[in-house]
C-alpha cells in the first residue's frame, strides 16, 4: 500500500505542475505523508522530473535534505 501512495503523489504533483504554488503545496503534504525512505525515492523523481521545468526548481529545496 505504501508504494501506491507514493505512485499517487506522483500522479498529484505531475497534474498541478502548471501551478508552482499549487506543486510546492501538495510536495509539503506528500513529504508529511510518506515514510522516510520513501520521501528519498520522491526527491529521486523530482530532480528528474523537474530537470526540464525551470519554474519547479524552488519546490527542490522543500525536499532537500
Amino acid at each position: 500500500m505504501a508504494r501506491a501512495i507514493l505512485d499517487y503523489t506522483k500522479t498529484i504533483l505531475k497534474k498541478v505542475s502548471f501551478d508552482v504554488h499549487l506543486f510546492c503545496k501538495e510536495l509539503k503534504k506528500a513529504v508529511k505523508r510518506l515514510l522516510p525512505f520513501e520521501v528519498e525515492e520522491l526527491r529521486i523523481w523530482l530532480l528528474q522530473y523537474t530537470a526540464d521545468r525551470p519554474e519547479l526548481y524552488p519546490s527542490i529545496a522543500l525536499i532537500e535534505k
